[in-house]
């Protein structure tokens, strides 16, 4: 254990922050973890029936949805001062860097000062984490933090394209997504096996194409209030929706709808899924990729990109579209660079800013602004890393989400009961957390790169219970690395303690109903 953290756990023990057995406690339960943390040299501050938070009462409401299932009683809200009872307060004060807040608790009070309002609901959620059980009450130790983020864009994804996920999913996975300071949710809205959004320019792609998923299952899509639902229900949460229309290849579904745009499936390009062949003007169950593309040498084709993408334009407050972009196999690769020249020129016409994933690096006259997402390794291949490069010598950014770290979707093991491993697989906790973003590929550096995403692709994930088991706790080691310090930058920034850390969240996430995998990498808490 490094130096200052050991110093840490000392200060907390010296103030009298033991655990239920009167063991010394171990280090604080915050993930990611924060950019400065000490003991504050005071008592913890003990939890009770009387406690009042007060502040703003959307977050004072937060905090206490928190509390209450961490501990079983609720905060009052309320007058500290008439109550004459400890105290939380929970305030903004501008000044600071986005998103940046400030934790100071002591034997009396807590306080949690947020530069902005995500910064406050950031620091809501810390505390939360921070709460631990202290013979038969709970307490919070007494603690400094000054945290702000590393990244500006910290993001999630979640395909409900290869099974479809209902609203109430989407917002389940928010409320696990925010509570570790992430952003940002990417919707992978369409694929092969189906189209899952409403819209009145182009209605047969639900009307036809949106009624199955992978294996047979159901499908579904969501209506225009059910998009605008999860769009507000993400900023109520201080996150961002970044739609993805997957293109031109992942299209089988378009052509199901609109037959005239798509060409006939490729099977000499299909890669996975053997014995799924893809047949033209059915829908398709399987899980292989690369076979579709659309009739890139049609106007038609544009007219129905500029419907699409306008509407959701429209639909979108956010700045971004994601335009999709991967594995077009089954696409000319002259035709593949003309395409999405065109494309992101439409979108960044709209006044979005167009995201496409790292192949469209490929294309030279890709509008400038358009952001790439790297999806290769840890390790790049095939030359990955060229085309990821492309996107900052036009003078944009990167999203990183490198597959064989921080693809949720794979298994932790290979008897797992659900996951895939194609990417490198089975993939452990400690390799989900053991990369730095800045030496990914080289020539991009610190400056170059937007933030960190990770994709929870489903062909295999049915419903919640399924992408709690695969997300968690692998989601929070690739919070870290949106978040927090870079690898070296802090003491905390360490495998060893980032495994303590989340182990001590295990009681958190019980109560918060999240089913996460028991990995036995870590050390998880009993209470």
């Amino acid at each position: 254990m490094a130096v200052a953290t050991a110093l840490l756990v000392a200060a907390l023990a010296a103030c009298g922050a033991d655990d239920q057995n009167g063991e010394t406690m171990s280090l604080p339960a915050v993930v990611p973890a924060p950019s400065s943390i000490e003991a504050s040299g005071s008592a913890p501050f003990a939890l009770g029936p009387g406690t009042v938070v007060t502040g703003d009462a959307d977050d004072a409401a937060a905090l206490s949805a928190i509390v209450r299932a961490r501990t079983g009683s609720a905060l009052e809200v309320g007058d500290a001062a008439a109550s004459g009872q400890p105290s939380i307060e929970l305030r903004v004060e501008h000044g600071g860097a986005a998103e940046s807040y400030r934790l100071t608790v002591d034997e009396a009070s807590v306080v949690v000062t947020g530069a902005d309002a995500a910064g406050l609901f950031y620091g809501v959620q810390t505390l939360g984490q921070l709460i631990t059980k202290s013979g038969d009450g709970f307490q919070i130790p007494a603690v400094a933090i000054e945290d702000s983020p590393r990244f500006a864009y910290r993001g999630v994804m979640l395909d409900v394209a290869r099974h479809f996920h209902p609203v109430a999913t989407v917002k389940a996975y928010i409320d696990r997504a925010a509570g570790l300071k992430y952003n940002v949710l990417h919707l992978h809205l369409t694929d092969d096996q189906g189209w899952r959004l409403e819209l009145r320019s182009r209605p047969l792609l639900t009307e036809v194409a949106s009624g199955t998923s992978v294996g047979g299952d159901p499908g579904g899509f969501y209506t225009a209030a059910d998009y605008r639902d999860i769009v507000e229900y993400a900023a109520s949460r201080h996150m961002t929706v970044v739609p993805e229309i997957d293109m031109p290849g992942h299209t089988h579904a378009v052509g199901l709808a609109y037959p005239e745009l798509a060409e006939d499936p490729v099977l000499s390009a299909a890669v996975g899924g053997e014995g799924d062949a893809p047949v033209a003007g059915e829908p398709y169950l399987g899980i292989a990729v690369g076979f579709s593309s659309l009739k890139i040498h049609e106007e038609a084709t544009y007219d129905f990109v500029a419907d699409v993408v306008g509407e959701l334009a429209a639909m979108t407050p956010g700045p971004y579209l994601h335009i999709g972009g991967d594995e077009s196999h089954g696409t000319d690769p002259a035709d593949f660079a003309l395409f999405m020249e065109r494309v992101t020129d439409i979108v960044a016409d709209l006044g979005k800013t167009p995201v496409a994933w790292h192949e469209a690096g490929a294309a030279a006259g890709l509008h400038p602004d358009t952001i790439g997402q790297y999806w290769g390794f840890t390790t790049p291949t095939d030359g990955m890393d060229d085309k990821t490069r492309a996107f900052v010598a036009h003078g944009a950014q990167v999203i990183l989400s490198p597959a064989d770290a921080i693809y949720l979707d794979m298994k932790y093991a290979a008897d797992a009961r659900i996951g895939l491993t194609w990417a490198n697989g089975p993939t452990s906790v400690e390799r989900a957390y053991s990369w730095e973003p800045a030496e990914i590929i080289d020539g991009v550096g610190e400056s170059d790169i937007l933030g960190v995403e990770a994709p929870m692709w489903t062909e295999t994930v049915r419903d919640l219970r399924d992408i709690d088991e695969l997300a968690f706790p692998r989601i929070a080691a690739a919070a870290e690395a949106a978040w927090s310090p870079a690898v070296g930058a802090s003491d905390l920034r360490t495998w060893d303690s980032f495994r303590e850390r989340v182990g001590a969240l295990g009681p958190l996430w019980t109560a918060l109903g999240i089913g996460f995998h028991p990995s036995d990498e870590i050390p998880w808490s009993a209470e």
